[in-house]
C-alpha cells in the first residue's frame, strides 16, 4: 500500500509539472537611441523538445503584438533563464508593455506581465 501511495504521488507531481504553464519572472526594459531592448526571465518545466518554452511576445494595452521572441530550443537544465528581443521600435507614446510566454504543449501563458516605461 505504500509503494501505491507513494506512485501515485510522483504521477500527481509529475502531471503537475508538466501542466504548469511558463511564467514570466523578470521583465527589464532600456532604451537605446530610438530603440528598446527588452529582457524577459522564463520559468518552465521544459522536458525536452516535445515540450518547452517556445518564445514570448510584448504587447501593447490593446494585446497587439509589438515584437515576438522565439526561442529556438528547450532549456532543461536552466531553468530560469534569460533572453532578450533587441531592436524593437514602439509607437510614439507608449507608455505600458505587456509580456506572455508561450509553450509548445499547452500556449500562452495566463495574465500578461505589464511593465511601464520610462521615457
Amino acid at each position: 500500500m505504500k509503494q501505491i501511495s507513494l506512485t501515485l504521488t510522483a504521477l500527481v507531481l509529475a502531471s503537475a509539472a508538466m501542466a504548469s504553464d511558463p511564467e514570466v519572472l523578470d521583465v527589464k526594459v532600456g532604451k537605446s537611441g530610438m530603440a528598446w531592448r527588452v529582457d524577459v526571465t522564463v520559468e518552465h518545466p521544459d522536458t525536452g523538445w516535445d515540450h518547452y518554452v517556445d518564445g514570448w511576445e510584448v504587447l501593447d494595452k490593446d494585446g497587439n503584438r509589438l515584437g515576438y521572441r522565439v526561442l529556438h530550443h528547450p532549456h532543461v537544465n536552466e531553468q530560469p533563464f534569460t533572453r532578450s528581443l533587441t531592436s524593437l521600435t514602439l509607437p510614439d507614446g507608449t507608455r505600458e508593455i505587456f509580456v506572455k510566454a508561450h509553450c509548445s504543449v499547452d500556449g500562452w501563458s495566463g495574465e500578461a506581465v505589464r511593465v511601464e516605461l520610462k521615457p
